[in-house]
């Protein structure tokens, strides 16, 4: 048996020393120190012997057995610093040669054109205002004058969570909070997120608005307007831009009155975009209805004000010549390069 074992050894430490990778080691571990192995299987021959050559041979197996393991150990760290080594060599950067550029990003053409008309509005001294986009229905209808009956409260076109909350449709509710908390004057634009049960080429369920809003006493119609030719020739870049206010009936407001301007593609000589008419509509506006200023403990004998309300993704598609709303949330980085 001793000459078996030695020559066990010198075999077990001839092959590990040649092993040349990790897998073959880990295959070499197994064979001799495994639960099946070689040195396993002396050891479960002791059983044969008398208790004191037993004691002999065992003490003997179990030197093998570390000399092995011992082996073992040495040959995988001196493979685990080659390989680290060859990786090393494998991967040398030359820290000499110019960088990888990347693109740098940009802001979403909504995201500007919110920003666009925020900066506007805030040089004409009005103040950002904002509100949650879980609303009451009391903020973000009744307090607006609009009745039960209103086809605008039901359930296919908004998004409600139970009888008395909902996604918001508009962001006029935070024109009732911000009338609420100060008093006027006021002059405020709310920006933000709103939901309505909607989609196809020219309606998304979730779309973006700019809502203004300016009370104090005395405000006329003409004040509106004037506010409107201003903002709208800033933002079109246009100082020659012709606007027309077409009568119209909102809730909240009254008069009311829908915004055209002047198709920005043909000039106003008509085209595909304006169907021909030379005009565009933009947004909507009105003087803010004695029923709103009541329901937020304001008298419209002594308090006025006006009210515009405009959707971003439209004067986007104006602005940049987009004919499909869709394309602003498709995240395609094609279309979205071209705003950088």
């Amino acid at each position: 048996m001793s000459n078996s074992l030695d020559t066990l050894e010198k075999d077990a430490l001839a092959r590990i020393e040649s092993a040349d990778s990790l897998d073959a080691l880990e295959a070499l571990r197994v064979e001799y120190t495994g639960k099946k192995g070689s040195i396993t299987a002396q050891m479960k021959t002791l059983g044969q012997l008398d208790p004191e050559e037993r004691k002999t041979q065992g003490a003997a197996i179990n030197a093998v057995k570390d000399r092995v393991i011992g082996a073992l150990k040495g040959r995988r760290e001196t493979l685990q610093a080659e390989a680290l080594k060859a990786k090393l060599a494998a991967e040398t950067i030359d820290v000499t040669l110019p960088g990888r550029r990347r693109p740098p990003g940009a802001k979403h053409p909504v995201t500007q054109i919110t920003e666009r008309v925020s900066a506007i509005f805030q040089a004409m001294g009005f103040r950002v205002a904002e509100g949650p986009e879980i609303e009451d229905d009391w903020h973000n209808f009744t307090a607006l004058n609009i009745p039960e009956s209103h086809p605008a409260r039901a359930m296919h076109d908004t998004f409600y969570f139970d009888a008395n909350h909902l996604l918001r449709t508009h962001t006029s509710p935070v024109q009732i909070r911000a009338m609420r908390e100060t008093k006027p004057p006021l002059k405020v634009i709310a920006p933000g997120r709103v939901y309505r049960c909607d989609s196809d080429m020219t309606h998304s369920p979730m779309f973006h608005q700019i809502e203004v809003l300016y009370l104090d006493e005395n405000v006329r119609f003409t004040d509106l307007r004037a506010t409107l030719e201003t903002f709208l020739a800033a933002l079109f870049e246009r100082e020659d831009l012709a606007v027309r206010l077409r009568p119209s009936f909102f809730p909240f407001t009254e008069p009311s009155a829908e915004v055209d301007i002047q198709c920005v593609h043909c000039g106003g000589e008509g085209c595909r975009v304006c169907k021909k008419t030379g005009w565009i509509e933009v947004l909507g506006a009105g003087m803010v209805h004695p029923n709103v200023l009541r329901s937020v403990g304001l008298d419209p004998a002594e308090v006025s004000g006006f009210a515009i309300g405009m959707g971003v993704e439209r004067l986007a598609m104006l602005r940049y010549g987009v004919d499909d709303l869709r394309a602003f949330f498709e995240n395609d980085l094609r279309f979205l390069r071209q705003f950088q």
